[in-house]
């Protein structure tokens, strides 16, 4: 199963919130127009204000469209709709009063956007036009003319409130908005991350896989002499009961060497042909406990089916199987007497736990379990859990170890499916 991914990346993310942003604002900026038009306060340049408007409910409706469109949204491009939105701003204060309107302070919200979501070179570029176009505005600009002194004190106590409704909207879209661009760049860099580390563990299984097909051919010829050779000691040694209970025992380990990997290769080829079958949770962990019986049988367990309800189905891949193999035989290697096996599910979850009773996961070595070719056997490649941990996660489950007292704790959870899904 692949990480899951963002339906939308965080640069188109970020676009469809600019405009947002735009259309509130223009929402602002028209009732303002509106207000001030239809109580006749100060005489503006309503044709300039309307068209300037109109502009920017044009470059709201593109911006939405283009948002649908395929391709990518780029830096440069993001840099560029907000240097649209300084420039229309900039106009607007240019035919209401200039540096004195004091719904200048919004220069700050997109710059405070770029500063969030570009890099810096852009920042810099927004923030020399934003200055230029302030300085501007402090020279050049459409004076406000008042009709008496009654409105003038009007207009004062107006100041005041734009003020206040100034800093309150800039707060308002520099604390959400803002800070929700922030976070989608965030999750885009942690998706990468993922990625990356998913990329290289690819590339250690591969290497691992190679090097596995490698020595599944080589060790066919072996095998077969040993399996020929044994069957001529155990006819020479006919008259030794206690010699031939060991080379019966020797036998049937080499028969299961080989019986492993005629199974390597028929699951290859199964997973070459996609080739995975439906079973029960049940009857894959019992299958799968008499196979590594077989394998281990100086180990004893004990095992115990915890969940109620209907049996939870899975469609284990090979690989899958083998990871737990791998898991069963960490627990066996840590200490063979009286593991404890239970099997328990959920509506999501198949949950399965190995307890052991041995030294547990040593605090200093803990974050080095799980990687490749590190293991605290003493024997070994250091392999296992790595490739139980990609298997699983391959599978869309996990895998987890915990200290316990007296033991280790292996817990593998794996998603349940429903019949015939």
């Amino acid at each position: 199963m692949q990480a899951p991914v963002l339906l939308f990346s965080a640069s188109r993310q970020n676009l469809w919130r600019l405009t947002l942003i735009r259309i509130l604002v223009l929402a602002a900026q028209a009732g303002s127009v509106g207000i001030a038009y239809l109580s006749d306060i100060l005489p503006l340049p309503w044709l300039p204000l309307c068209i300037t408007l109109g502009f920017s409910l044009v470059l709201c409706v593109l911006t939405a469209l283009r948002w649908r469109a395929p391709w990518p949204v780029t830096d440069l491009e993001y840099a560029v709709q907000l240097g649209f939105d300084l420039i229309v701003h900039s106009v607007l204060l240019y035919f209401s009063g200039g540096s004195t309107n004091p719904f200048v302070s919004y220069y700050l919200v997109p710059l405070s956007i770029a500063a969030a979501t570009l890099p810096w070179i852009y920042s810099i570029g927004l923030s020399a036009l934003a200055l230029t176009g302030y300085t501007a505005l402090l020279i050049w600009y459409h004076p406000l003319q008042l009709h008496n002194v009654h409105h003038e004190a009007m207009l004062i106590s107006l100041h005041l409130f734009g003020m206040w409704l100034s800093f309150a909207l800039a707060a308002a879209f520099i604390t959400y908005f803002v800070a929700k661009m922030a976070a989608a760049l965030r999750r885009q860099a942690e998706l990468q991350s993922q990625r990356r580390e998913e990329g290289m563990r690819d590339q250690q299984l591969l290497a691992v896989a190679t090097q596995a097909a490698g020595a599944a051919h080589e060790l066919g010829t072996p095998l077969a002499t040993m399996s020929v050779l044994l069957k001529e000691l155990r006819q020479e040694y006919r008259d030794k009961p206690a010699l031939q209970d060991d080379l019966a025992l020797l036998q049937e380990q080499v028969k299961l060497c080989k019986e492993t990997l005629q199974h390597l290769v028929r699951a290859a080829e199964a997973d070459r042909r996609q080739a995975v079958h439906e079973q029960s949770a049940v009857q894959w962990l019992e299958a799968t406990l008499n196979r590594w019986h077989l394998m281990r049988p100086e180990a004893t367990y004990r095992y115990q089916c915890l969940g109620q309800g209907q049996n939870p189905y899975l469609s284990p891949p090979a690989d899958l199987t083998q990871a737990l193999l791998n898991l069963l035989n960490n627990a066996a290697d840590a200490c063979p007497d009286r593991l404890d096996i239970r099997l328990d599910w959920d509506e999501q979850w198949i949950i399965l736990s190995i307890r052991d009773h041995g030294d547990g996961v040593p605090l200093a070595i803990a974050e080095q379990i799980g990687k490749p070719f590190f293991t605290t056997k003493g024997k070994g490649f250091g392999l296992g859990l790595f490739l139980s941990q990609a298997s699983v996660t391959r599978a869309g489950g996990s895998v987890k170890l915990y200290n316990i007292q007296d033991g280790t704790l292996t817990e593998l959870r794996l998603p349940r499916i429903s019949t015939g899904e």
